[in-house]
């Protein structure tokens, strides 16, 4: 049954560079897990308030899972300046830290685009996060500097890549060659004629990860 009765909390997080602007979507009684999301280049615009970024937080949260959205330092409300993807894992570990003080539930996380690149780096060697999923892994620099993902090689927590077949940043070569280095178990969906922020096909990408969390995170 698909949890309907979610409400909005919006807060600051005590990070290393500042407090954190984030939203808080609230979950079941009996959540099994509490989830993560993060958002895209805060450069190029990208806040907690991106499509792609609320169809996942939608996605978890129908789970009963409490969503946490936030903005990188420099961001929004978010203190700091921007750090080229080096001080923002630090922000998602105290992200990490924020929820898991608040909630005591495995954790679950998702991330698009410098989100994904920047929160798996974050989230694969934490034992508290179950699962992750990469939405638009941008495995061709978005910016002047390139995403060093060969950390997946050692990540053995079920991971969900899903990327658009017209993504501009994750060129289909490329792509292949980080799912086939990243450690099992993984899974690849790819939404034919999506572009990397899933121009016309959020629907689609959220089918996709609610179908992998039904299947992996669910009994």
């Amino acid at each position: 049954m698909t949890f309907t009765g979610s409400s909005i909390r919006s807060l600051f997080i005590d990070g290393p560079a500042g407090r954190l602007e984030a939203l808080l979507n609230s979950g079941a009684e009996n959540a099994s897990h509490a989830a993560l999301i993060c958002h895209p280049h805060p450069m190029f615009g990208g806040t907690l308030h991106n499509k792609v970024v609320f169809h996942a937080m939608k996605a978890l949260n129908s789970f009963g899972f409490p969503a946490l959205r936030f903005n990188f330092r420099g961001t929004g409300l978010s203190q700091g300046e921007h750090n080229h993807g080096i001080g923002e894992v630090d922000d998602v570990r105290a992200a990490l830290d924020w929820l898991d003080k608040e909630f005591r539930l495995p954790l679950i996380f998702a991330g698009f685009s410098f989100g994904a690149a920047v929160g798996l780096r974050a989230t694969c060697p934490d034992d508290r996060v179950k699962a992750v999923i990469g939405l638009g892994v941008p495995v061709r620099p978005v910016d002047e500097r390139s995403y060093d993902l060969n950390f997946l090689a050692a990540c053995r927590k079920p991971k969900l890549f899903v990327s658009g077949s017209r993504d501009q940043f994750g060129p289909r070569v490329q792509l292949d060659e980080m799912v086939q280095m990243a450690a099992e178990p993984k899974t690849l969906v790819i939404i034919d004629s999506a572009d990397h922020f899933f121009e016309g096909r959020l629907r689609e990408m959220r089918d996709a990860v609610e179908q992998w969390v039904r299947e992996n995170i669910q009994s």
